[in-house]
């Protein structure tokens, strides 16, 4: 952390007190305080009655273990009931976090198959009072032995007691390798779901507008093409390496994290039909024939995969940088400087979200086979931000 980060952060130690007495949360009590929602459209959240909903936000003091244990996690998923879920690549398990920081499995895809960076990546939610169990359907993108899928399983009980129904499909035949598989799940705004993919270790599929890798994907929640798709196809952004990170501003601009090969990994401004240049580009080119990226990064100090956006602010989870980046959003087509947080303290960070009450909760990922596990990992983490 930098010497001006650590000043600031000092300066804010009475106001963390607080912050983290009003979310019911400290190291000697990690109980998550589920009073947020992630819901389909983005809403910014003040820290309080009197700030500007739209004032950037960073951490504030250190952050606390929620829970502990967890293997190879890839997903956070914050329901509407206060419920947590987490997805674990390699048992295919979706976790459940439970008031006292405990877990327990709410199901398995049982069709998955993990090898390499596949398995159980990323989930969303939709509610549906129409669905099996009257509340709304989990989806879940997974790797099989030939490819990549995404299914939806009815969610049915209450907190601390949910479980998931029986798939069905919504898409399948998305390019699955041994590595850049995508994987990210989010709804937008507009109610419809964007998923990630990668290039699956083919970078010919990402400028190939008749293959899904190498794509940002946007369907109905059924899997079908909406009728405002840049090309007719569910194909809404292409020339993506691996991209991981989906999330929304407050003026419903959606942002993308994508890893780098060797020198650039990116966060980029997604517009319909846009080209992003990979494999003919990688970061910044000038190139009028493909989107640059907004920021960024060489790939020591960041490999991202999930980002959250809190009061227009980017927050991104680094696995290889082993750091929080913050960044925060001027207009739909600028940011500020990034700021990063946490340098090497949790070791690989996967995937981040907005969290109760004036906090953000990321979780590390060191025991994906890459990292060096510490005796409690995998974490899943709080933090307090505020203006």
């Amino acid at each position: 952390m930098t010497d001006p980060t650590e000043r600031r952060r000092r300066a804010v130690g009475t106001a963390v007190l607080v912050i983290l007495t009003l979310t019911a949360c400290s190291a000697a009590d990690p109980r998550a305080t589920p009073t947020t929602t992630t819901p389909a459209q983005p809403t910014p959240s003040a820290t309080d009655a009197g700030a500007d909903p739209l004032a950037p936000v960073h951490p504030v003091g250190e952050p606390v273990v929620i829970t502990s244990g967890l293997q190879a996690p890839w997903s956070i998923l914050r329901l509407p009931d206060g419920a947590t879920l987490i997805s674990e690549r390699d048992t295919t398990r979706l976790r459940e976090l439970l008031a006292d920081g405990s877990l327990r499995d709410a199901g398995t895809v049982a069709a998955a198959r993990p090898s390499g960076e596949g398995g159980l990546l990323g989930l969303a939610f939709l509610a549906d009072r129409a669905a099996p169990g009257g509340i709304g359907w989990v989806y879940a993108y997974y790797s099989t032995a030939a490819d990549n899928r995404i299914e939806r399983m009815p969610l049915a009980g209450s907190p601390g007691s949910h479980t998931l129904g029986a798939p069905t499909l919504v898409l399948d035949s998305i390019p699955r390798a041994g590595n850049h598989n995508g994987g990210r799940l989010a709804f937008g705004p507009d109610g419809l779901l964007y998923a990630t993919v990668g290039d699956a270790g083919d970078t010919v599929n990402s400028q190939d507008l008749d293959s899904l890798g190498g794509k940002i994907l946007r369907m109905t929640p059924t899997g079908a093409v909406p009728a405002d798709n840049p090309f007719g196809t569910l194909v809404y952004s292409f020339g993506h390496r691996n991209p991981q990170g989906l999330a929304w501003d407050s003026r419903g601009q959606l942002w993308a994290s994508e890893f780098g090969q060797n020198t650039w990994d990116e966060l980029n401004r997604i517009v319909p039909g846009g080209n992003y240049g990979w494999p003919l580009v990688e970061g910044r080119a000038g190139d009028p024939a493909y989107l640059d990226p907004e920021r960024q990064w060489s790939t020591d100090v960041a490999s991202p995969s999930g980002i959250a956006i809190v009061n227009d602010t980017i927050f991104m989870a680094s696995l290889r940088g082993q750091r929080l980046w913050s960044i925060p959003i001027l207009s739909t087509s600028s940011t500020d400087t990034p700021t990063e947080w946490f340098v090497n303290g949790y070791g690989r960070l996967r995937d981040v979200v907005s969290g109760p009450a004036g906090t953000l909760w990321f979780v590390s990922n060191n025991t994906d086979g890459r990292g060096s596990p510490a005796a409690e990992d995998d974490r899943l983490l709080q933090v307090a931000v505020a203006p």
